[in-house]
């Protein structure tokens, strides 16, 4: 019998959920945008779907479909079977999905203040195909009723426990696996790697000459694990306000929330309890100051996500506040006073290294070809040059800082032979004149200080560096 195939879309066709989809493209539009929602959801789910209808376009060419469900479907409907796409999103998404894929020959939808999830969704198919007159395709428990009532039940990516509850019915045909694990896509999610920018907390405890007291490292070690966990909230909620523009990057779109590893609804959750568990931690555990630094840092990142990256010139001063802020942190755990030195110097070097990161997403456009202004950002292929002369002109500034912090009185008195620290500025310029040139022949694809960790010249010259201060200290 050559029944119907009909697939569910979220989550099934679709490794991801549009309602989520939409919901973060337009809270994207702006804080209002947010406010709205909550008012939407009070006149019901199907009201809900239809506002975000109107007003958050999606771009459906870049949504991350399930490989091997689509392949299914373009068989069947080579085979002579009629493939049906059957959803609980609007009919405007379901639509233009089915529009751009091009192999449905009928959408069943919501639309008219129906929502058509679960029974409804049974229903409807039962009533236009008969009871095990269809086979079907989904994923969660919404979808158990209409397995019960299909021909032959396939599972995409099942939710957990559904196929052991969908076994019961008999039918069920082939599961299809396309996520790895959720714990590693996760962790992913978080970028650990992330965290060694976290170390700059311990500068501070490293400039005051503290190298042996255990409590002032015990609360370095703390602060890092609280900021720790509030970048990667960040980093998520970075995630997930530019998952448009992350999946038309060449290795962004790899990133779990982007490519549909991870669901959107892990990515909501994990975001906000990571920074709760941080905040919390550091109030009980830390000086106020840090948890005040902290929060500072995660409203800023925050404001990076959601505008401050798309605006010129904000974007890279924000960048290099993030780095600096952590900086202060890790002196107010230890309730040490940031100097002046410190704070110019950071300030200067990391607007560098973030004019540095632009330079190279802007280095890549204009090697193929792209003449636009970037997405999600503010700047075009052709400032590559003003950038550049920006960013070298921020480092070499830091070099500046460094000389001039030599001769100060309470440096003077803190090593035993000052001068020696001169040696630092000739490290320091070279290392910023290298990496600008790796820059330059368009060879750094990472963020420059991660880049830095792995680049074996990048970590002699950082050794070096630190050998400086360490004999000025001891001789």
């Amino acid at each position: 019998m050559n029944r119907p195939l009909v697939v569910d879309l979220d989550g099934t066709l679709l490794r991801s959920d549009v309602l989520f989809e939409a919901m973060l493209r337009h809270v994207k539009q702006g804080l209002g945008s947010s406010i709205e929602i909550p008012l939407w959801i009070l006149g019901g789910k199907a009201s809900l779907k239809e506002q975000l209808a109107q007003q958050a376009p999606l771009d459906v060419t870049a949504l991350p479909y399930n490989e091997e469900i689509l392949d299914l479907l373009q068989k069947a409907k080579a085979a002579g079977r009629k493939v049906v796409l059957a959803t609980a999103t609007h009919r405007t998404y379901a639509d233009q999905i089915a529009e751009y894929l091009g192999c449905f020959d009928k959408v069943i939808a919501t639309e008219q203040g129906i929502n058509l999830s679960a029974k409804s969704k049974c229903d409807r198919l039962t009533s236009e195909f008969g009871h095990k007159g269809f086979d079907y395709i989904g994923n969660s428990h919404d979808d158990l009723p209409v397995w019960q009532a299909a021909g032959k039940a396939y599972l995409a990516d099942p939710d957990f426990g559904v196929e052991s509850r969908a076994r019961t019915h008999g039918n069920v045909v082939a599961v299809f696996q396309s996520r790895k694990g959720l714990f590693q896509s996760w962790l992913k999610a978080l970028r650990p790697h992330q965290w060694m920018k976290n170390l700059l907390l311990f500068i501070p405890l490293l400039a005051a000459h503290h190298f042996t007291d255990v409590a002032l490292i015990t609360q370095t070690l703390l602060a890092f694990i609280f900021f720790s966990m509030s970048a990667s909230s960040g980093y998520l909620f970075n995630d997930l306000l530019d998952l448009e523009s992350d999946r038309h990057h060449a290795r962004k779109r790899k990133r779990p929330l982007a490519s549909g590893d991870l669901p959107i609804q892990i990515g909501l959750i994990s975001a906000p309890l990571l920074f709760l568990f941080a905040i919390t931690g550091a109030l009980l555990l830390l000086p106020h100051a840090f948890s005040i630094a902290l929060g500072v840092y995660y409203i800023l990142t925050l404001a990076y996500s959601q505008k401050l990256k798309q605006i010129i010139g904000i974007d890279t001063l924000v960048l290099a506040g993030l780095y600096t802020v952590r900086i202060i942190a890790g002196a107010y755990a230890c309730n040490l006073v940031p100097t002046f030195w410190i704070l110019a110097f950071s300030m200067f070097l990391f607007l560098s290294l973030a004019m540095v990161k632009r330079y190279a997403e802007l280095h890549d456009a204009n090697a193929k070809g792209e003449t636009e202004q970037t997405r999600g950002r503010g700047y075009f292929p052709a400032d590559l040059d003003v950038i550049s002369n920006l960013g070298v002109s921020a480092g070499y500034l830091s070099v500046l800082v460094l000389a001039l912090y030599i001769q100060d009185a309470r440096t003077i008195q803190m090593y035993q032979t000052h001068e020696l620290i001169w040696l630092a500025c000739p490290i320091l310029l070279f290392w910023i004149s290298r990496v600008w040139m790796i820059a330059h022949r368009g060879q750094m694809h990472d963020d420059p200080v991660l880049y830095a960790v792995k680049d074996k010249v990048s970590l002699m010259t950082g050794a070096a560096f630190a050998a400086v201060f360490i004999l000025a200290t001891i001789l």
